[in-house]
């Protein structure tokens, strides 16, 4: 059995977040897509970038509610200088007038729901992950090469971070994916996460987390394994049984 634990370390800093999880197994491959469900996939997004703009008041990024919580969030944990929230770094185009393009079906989906519902949103590859997933304070040199670089960027010390046995999967909680364990265009497995640490939006991750499993089950023909929003008092889930 494969477990997500969200460990107490999360939770001393975080008692009132929650993480909507869904497990999906069999996705279609890149090139297994239709055309028409690629295109439509795209269309989704385009529209989500549209949509972002509700949530957002002011042309300054940081004083936007959505990325205010998150700014305040980080500076509960140590973290690399220049790291902040990834949903904060999708609205941010948006601002500029730079849409979020599209890369591939199952990246554009998750893009086009954290732009609809400016929460923060991954993918991982399950067929990656060792041991157990978990989410907590780490002690630091946990290992780590993040998408895009040459070379390693182990944890800090304090640091809020998804690990597993053999290092971490994303760092400062939800700033950067790592090589190891991204989806590819070939990825069959996903862990899907949506994160909320505001307790006033717990009905629109709830909302986003049952729109993404029926986006993914529709478009990419996958079979939703599980879904479930991890809280303090819930605090784990099965992955793989």
């Amino acid at each position: 059995m494969q477990k997500f634990i969200a460990e107490e370390s999360f939770w001393d800093l975080f008692p009132d977040a929650a993480i909507g999880i869904v497990v999906a197994k069999g996705m279609k491959s890149t090139d297994q897509v239709p055309e028409a469900d690629a295109q439509a996939i795209a269309g989704l997004l385009r529209e989500a970038n549209a949509a972002a703009d509700q949530h957002l008041e002011s042309n300054t990024i940081s004083q936007n509610e959505v990325v205010a919580v998150w700014r305040e969030a980080y500076r509960k944990f140590k973290t690399k200088k220049g790291a902040r929230c990834s949903v904060e770094n999708l609205l941010k185009r948006v601002l500029k007038g730079n849409p979020v393009g599209s890369i591939t079906p199952s990246v554009d989906i998750y893009n086009a729901i954290s732009l609809k519902y400016a929460l923060p949103v991954g993918g991982e590859d399950i067929d990656a992950f060792e041991g157990d997933v978990r989410l907590g304070i780490t002690e630091g040199g946990d290992a780590f090469r993040p998408l895009g670089e040459d070379e390693d960027e182990p944890t800090l010390p304090g640091e809020l971070c998804y690990r597993d046995d053999a290092g971490a999967i994303c760092r400062c909680w939800n700033w950067r994916d790592g090589v190891r364990t991204a989806l590819t265009d070939d990825s069959k497995n996903a862990f899907l996460i949506i994160e909320c640490v505001d307790p006033e939006r717990v009905d629109d991750l709830r909302a986003a987390i049952d729109e993404f499993a029926n986006l993914i089950e529709r478009y990419l023909g996958a079979t939703i394994a599980a879904k479930q929003i991890v809280t303090k008092d819930d605090p784990e889930m099965t992955i793989v049984a």
